[in-house]
């Protein structure tokens, strides 16, 4: 929580699950220094990617440069301590392992795609990996579930997170040498993301399945200004993609085919919100009591000392 509100949690703060994460990055990223030729086998390389489909997965736990896996393990950490308490760990993995997958599997598609279109042999065979696709797809869930939460200083609401990070990923990627190492997943990360929570994630406590509000809707990501040109190319792709169809923001149905499927409602979606709203307030005052308590014991012990 402490990310987007500047909370002063310590390392105690952070789930274990994350932590026990983290300690996977850490120590994918320490492999391949030590074994260079490990890279070969763990990241996803498209040339080689048949037969060792493996590193579908692999992939996206190996971080290759140093800044990469602190940036992974910083954002794992801090933004899974937002929402593995509102989704529960089995949903949070789940998560994670779903938008991994597909992002890698996009990417895979994406460079052979380009090798064909540019005949360029780099696209076959640079070497793509690291944890951005999930970092970007936990925006997304933060967007959902904390929307109008601002960031403190800059006054940015989070449901703009995962658009702002986007954007500044398109502009840096005409100044840097490789972008494809990193921009696709990115891109993919935030897509799938959006699908699998808009369409895809059930929800234990109910019936219902996804998010269909408005507020999370694809053209969500887009300023006002552009949504009633982005709205009817995106429900189209989103029939076509998913299988589903959204009847009206009122039932809030989906169907396939002939068959209704039971969607999801708008008021358990604006619950949904809610609860993380609690939550983010209530883990905020743990923190400050907490902290307000190591305080006075440091006093204490300041005092007894002297």
């Amino acid at each position: 929580m402490s990310s987007l509100s500047g909370g002063t949690g310590s390392l105690a703060g952070f789930t274990r699950l994350c932590k026990g994460m983290a300690v996977v990055l850490v120590g994918g990223h320490i492999v391949v220094q030590i074994l260079p030729a490990a890279v070969n086998y763990l990241a996803l390389i498209p040339a080689r990617t048949i037969p060792f489909a493996w590193n579908l997965i692999t992939a996206g736990y190996i971080e290759q440069t140093v800044y990469g896996v602190v940036i992974s393990t910083i954002g794992l950490l801090f933004m899974g301590k937002i929402l593995e308490p509102i989704w529960g760990a089995k949903e949070f993995v789940k998560f994670i392992f779903i938008v991994n997958i597909l992002t890698s599997l996009c990417v895979f598609i994406t460079a052979i795609a380009l090798y064909y279109i540019r005949m360029e042999e780099n696209y076959l065979y640079m070497p793509l990996s690291g944890f951005y696709g999930v970092l970007s797809g936990f925006l997304v869930g933060i967007k959902q579930i904390l929307p109008d939460h601002e960031l403190p200083l800059v006054r940015i609401k989070a449901k703009w997170l995962p658009s702002i990070i986007l954007l500044l990923s398109v502009i840096v990627s005409f100044f840097i040498p490789e972008p494809t190492a990193y921009l696709p997943m990115l891109i993919f990360g935030t897509y799938t993301s959006w699908i699998y929570l808009r369409f895809l994630q059930r929800r234990p406590e109910t019936k219902f399945m996804g998010d269909p509000s408005d507020d999370f809707s694809f053209s969500s990501f887009f300023p006002e200004l552009l949504r009633p040109i982005i709205d009817p190319f995106a429900s189209i792709f989103a029939r076509l993609c998913c299988g589903k169809r959204q009847t009206s923001s009122e039932a809030q149905d989906y169907e396939l085919g002939d068959n209704p499927l039971l969607g999801s409602d708008p008021i358990e979606a604006s619950r949904r919100r809610e609860r993380g709203a609690r939550a983010l307030e209530e883990r905020l005052a743990a923190e400050r009591l907490a902290a307000a308590q190591t305080a006075q014991e440091s006093g204490k012990d300041a005092t007894e000392s002297v």
